[in-house]
């Protein structure tokens, strides 16, 4: 990140559920989390990310609004979850919000990434125009806006990965439904 006038802050959300799906992913890659929200506010009332469309459906993704006091994170309140808190410029947040808002409306362009989701179990990038799983989304989007430059990720990015690169702002680690009933 540049010096510059940060007068904002937008939050990424790294966690794992306990599904049987983000158990599975975490056997095989080993690492603690493995999903990554990105949140404009502090309370994380509205998250986004892609996912399951579903909270009792893993097998439909897609791009997803999220939130601890409903759908998938309502249903698992066991959820544990790293909250790191990124600084942004007044523009950058407007202009991710905006973004965020245009993606959502239209929704049903974009698509998960199963195929690119398996394929970086073996190493093999695999991309295609309106298909993300979360963690490409985020850094994506994080990049777009020179929030956060791609390049700090490898070609395959986890979502444990957000850990080191924005990790030195974290502002809660534990029980997602907690740190929600702050804002409550």
């Amino acid at each position: 990140m540049t010096n510059q006038n940060y007068e904002r802050e937008i939050y990424i959300v790294v966690s794992q559920t306990g599904a049987i799906m983000s158990r599975i992913l975490k056997g095989v890659t080993k690492d603690e989390y493995n999903h990554v929200s990105l949140s404009l506010d502090k309370g994380l009332g509205t998250m986004y990310s892609f996912g399951r469309l579903h909270a009792y459906n893993p097998w439909i993704g897609g791009f997803v609004m999220e939130s601890p006091y409903w759908g998938t994170f309502k249903r698992f309140q066991e959820t544990e979850a790293i909250v790191l808190s990124v600084p942004v410029t007044k523009e950058q947040y407007e202009e991710l919000e905006e973004f965020l808002r245009q993606m959502y409306s239209e929704k049903r362009k974009y698509h998960y990434n199963y195929l690119g989701v398996m394929l970086a179990l073996f190493s093999i990038v695999y991309q295609q125009e309106n298909c993300y799983y979360c963690s490409e989304f985020v850094r994506d989007t994080l990049d777009r806006f020179a929030v956060v430059d791609a390049q700090c990720f490898e070609a395959i990015v986890k979502p444990q990965d957000f850990l080191h690169v924005c990790g030195e702002n974290v502002v809660f680690s534990g029980n997602l439904q907690n740190y929600a009933r702050q804002y409550a």
